[in-house]
């Protein structure tokens, strides 16, 4: 399905006027009829006109800028309107527009109660919340908009179940392949937005893990959902893409919103973080106490500031090693009697 602008359709205000012209002829004449002892060669033509010209009204379209409309002639495709304006149109034209009544959780589907009509709400299959509007505009809107859609809970590559969801910035370039190529073009957008994002999560770890390859090169990385959100979401949105472009949609951007470990393992994981950064921390404080002894027996040997065998020297590691690396503040024990 290839597109077709309409762009020479802009002279809805010089319809507008003819046919209010034609009205106010068509009433003199039927006022001049009656006067002239009710003539039906002028009665006639007048009344049929009054009666048929409201027809030239249906033709006239107001767009207003980032908006479109998809017509069709008796279900055939003729031509969209993508530019703001006032056009005159094939009054028998109809306004396509499948996704008109669809609401999801993003912009651009928020309608105020005091234009809209009755309200509905409800769950599809895939607990994605819908709210249907009835009556709404064919109009297909241009504007880039976002979609939130539900946190999803899926296996990280290492079977970690995870908590994630994204928000996705996109907005309709092809309103023919929108309206005609897809069925409901927002719900697909959805549909396939919740495929790309377990496809490309089942790539990752939640964290860094060894021996892991999210790159599909053969060789392990560092690749991570928490550490490499830029990559991972940049993969989304090439994935989303490339599903939807026979959708006539083009996706602008696609981010992480929300990460986290689903709740059955939230707890156990919390602890594995505060173990691992427990064992660095201890790791680090070893590495500067050993440093510590390390330079403190050098300067006493530089400057012969006392002479200790290796018994007492053993002693002293071990004392200074239990002050530094203690959880508590030491204790000191002065020794007021011989060192031997």
């Amino acid at each position: 399905m290839e597109e077709k602008i309409l762009k020479k359709k802009k002279n809805g205000m010089t319809v507008l006027l003819l046919t209010i012209c034609i009205y106010i002829l068509a009433i003199a004449s039927l006022i001049i009829g009656v006067k002239l002892d009710e003539n039906p060669l002028i009665i006639a033509p007048s009344i049929a006109v009054l009666c048929l010209a409201w027809i030239f009204f249906c033709g006239l379209k107001v767009l207003k800028p980032q908006e479109a409309l998809v017509l069709t002639l008796f279900g055939k495709y003729v031509g969209s309107l993508k530019e703001a304006g006032f056009y005159y149109v094939n009054p028998f034209c109809i306004a396509v527009n499948p996704a008109a009544d669809t609401r999801l959780s993003q912009s651009g589907d928020v309608n105020s109660t005091k234009s809209a009509g009755a309200l509905s709400v409800a769950l599809n299959a895939d607990g994605i919340q819908q709210i249907n509007v009835s009556p709404t505009g064919k109009k297909m809107s241009l504007k880039i908009m976002t979609l939130n859609n539900n946190k999803q809970k899926i296996n990280d590559c290492l079977g970690n179940p995870i908590e994630i969801g994204i928000a996705v910035t996109w907005r309709v370039i092809d309103t023919a392949k929108a309206a005609f190529n897809v069925d409901n073009y927002k719900e697909f957008l959805s549909l396939q937005c919740d495929a790309a994002l377990r496809n490309i999560v089942r790539i990752y770890p939640y964290d860094v893990a060894p021996n892991v390859d999210t790159t599909g090169d053969g060789i392990a990385d560092e690749g991570s959902l928490r550490g490499s959100s830029d990559v991972v979401a940049n993969r989304i949105r090439e994935e989303i893409q490339s599903k939807v472009t026979e959708a006539g949609i083009e996706i602008i951007e696609a981010r992480i919103t929300y990460l986290a470990y689903a709740t059955e393992i939230a707890a156990v994981m919390l602890q594995r973080q505060q173990a691992s950064a427990i064992i660095d921390a201890r790791k680090m404080i070893v590495d500067g106490a050993v440093g510590m002894v390390e330079m403190a027996l050098e300067r006493l040997n530089e400057k012969n500031t006392v002479e200790l065998d290796e018994e007492r020297k053993a002693a002293m590691v071990s004392n200074l090693l239990v002050v530094l690396c203690g959880n508590h503040d030491a204790q000191p024990v002065v020794n007021s009697g011989s060192l031997y």
